[in-house]
Order: structure tokens, then C-alpha cells, then sequence
């Protein structure tokens, strides 16, 4: 059997010391994620974060860097992710947009609010990795991905 992982993207977006982060439902849970998803078929993986962005906050997102690439493996059904977290910046806001199935809000919190709490709150482990990786400065331009 041939091992297929999950492409996903986040966007990690910082303003006025707080970070952009979606409440959604992860089955049971109410859980705590950077705007992020899967990476659709025939989509570029830039584009790709772009729309997740704007699906899940409705703002418009401007990837600017690559924070890292991140692999996770959830136990419980034996799916593997891969994910590419960038950061960069947001305008437009469109308060009256629908916000993507699943999402409960997204909001602005600090580092402080996030870090406190339960890791059970996060989606996945990368979620608190992706900040941590942000935070100590790591940039790689958006050229180290080629598509063809």
C-alpha cells in the first residue's frame, strides 16, 4: 500500500501582538487552529493558503514567508498531515462574509492566551509548534517552494 499524507497549509498571522486564530469543531471538540486546510486538486499551494485564510477569518491574507513544514501523524485513524506554515500579513476584512462549515469564530489572542491554554484545546500539536517557530524568528522565502 502506497503511504499518501495529507498537504495541508496554515497561515500564521501576527497583528498588535496577537494572533489570528479560528474556533472550530473538530468531531466532538471545540478546538483552536491557525486558518489552515487541505491543499486542493490542481490548487498551488500559495493559493492554497490564501483561500484557506479568507474561508475561515474573512480576511484576505498576503503570504510572506515560509515559517516551516511540519508532519503529524493522528493516531486515531492512522492519517498523516503534512503542513506548510507561512506568515504574512491580512487586510480587507469582510465582517458580513459566512465564515467556512465547521469554523465557531476567529479571533485575535495573544501569545499568553494561547500558550495557556490545554493542548487538548489545539487541533493538533503543530498548531503550538507553528507559533513557537514563528516567534523564534524563522523566515524561508516563498521561492523555496517551486510548482509546476
Amino acid at each position: 500500500m502506497i503511504w499518501t499524507p495529507r498537504l495541508t497549509v496554515a497561515a500564521m498571522i501576527e497583528r498588535d501582538g496577537k494572533f489570528l486564530m479560528v474556533e472550530e469543531r473538530d468531531g466532538e471538540r471545540t478546538v483552536f487552529n491557525q486558518p489552515a486546510g487541505h491543499v486542493e486538486n490542481q490548487e498551488s499551494i500559495h493559493n492554497a493558503v490564501i483561500r484557506e485564510a479568507k474561508e475561515e477569518t474573512a480576511w484576505d491574507f498576503t503570504p510572506e514567508y515560509i515559517v516551516g513544514f511540519y508532519k503529524w501523524r493522528k493516531q486515531e485513524n492512522d492519517t498523516t498531515y503534512v503542513r506548510i506554515c507561512f506568515s504574512g500579513t491580512v487586510n480587507n476584512h469582510d465582517p458580513a462574509q459566512t465564515l467556512d462549515d465547521g469554523i465557531l469564530a476567529a479571533n485575535w489572542l495573544s501569545f499568553e492566551e494561547i500558550i495557556s491554554m490545554n493542548e487538548q484545546r489545539m487541533r493538533s500539536p503543530m498548531v503550538r509548534q507553528c507559533i513557537e517557530d514563528y516567534r523564534r524568528g524563522i523566515k524561508y522565502p516563498l521561492g523555496f517552494i517551486t510548482e509546476w
